[in-house]
């Protein structure tokens, strides 16, 4: 008699054609819509479509499960290093992050405002490392505007006596400024004004 081989087994809880990529995404705006730690294993299973074993084998624990949704919601940090270092000027780059910034937190298929800073805005001593690692991804993009208008420093086109560091917080402070106003209801448009008047703004030599 012929026998069969055993069929091969799957990860507990995990259905057939399991999307990893799809389950992070809906984790990712999940989490976006309801914060970090008000988010529970529960809630997410049930947007996911996948029982808690299968989160736990396919991400690691809700922590974990939450940095790696920053992440893909930060996107490809070489591409936003590359973005702001190959703009034409300081100001340009300021116009592109706000510009980002202002699609994200008020796109049409996604939450509003931004992941990061309503995710993390309140939580207890246990989500310290969390909220770490988010305030290190805006120290990041600061940190590489900085650098942008120290090169326009170099170059002549904005004043030697500006201090970049309030400069490039000015931007961070605005991004962050817009994740509140799109989560209290404020439309692109009225986002885009502010832009422009910070903009207006900018030092020029």
């Amino acid at each position: 008699m012929k026998k069969t081989s055993p069929a091969k087994k799957r990860s507990p809880g995990r259905p057939r054609g399991f999307d990893r990529q799809a389950a992070l995404e809906t984790a990712m705006k999940t989490f976006w819509a309801h914060g970090y730690e008000t988010t529970s294993i529960s809630d997410l299973s049930r947007a996911m479509g996948i029982n808690a074993p299968a989160i736990y084998s396919a991400f690691g624990d809700k922590k974990q499960l939450f940095l790696e949704a920053m992440r893909l919601y930060q996107g490809d940090p070489q591409d936003q290093a590359e973005g702001i270092a190959g703009a034409p000027s300081s100001r340009d780059a300021a116009a592109m992050v706000m510009g980002n910034a202002i699609r994200t937190f008020t796109g049409k298929d996604t939450p509003k405002g931004c992941l990061i800073g309503t995710g993390l805005a309140t939580g207890s001593p246990a989500a310290a490392d969390v909220r770490a690692e988010g305030n290190a991804m805006r120290d990041k993009l600061e940190a590489l505007l900085v650098r942008r208008i120290e090169r326009d420093k170099t170059e002549g086109i904005l004043p030697p006596d500006i201090d970049a560091g309030t400069l490039a917080a000015l931007v961070n402070c605005t991004v962050q400024g817009f994740s509140t106003l799109a989560r209290d209801g404020a439309s692109a448009a009225k986002l885009h004004a502010v832009a422009d008047l910070v903009l207006a703004g900018w030092p020029e030599e």
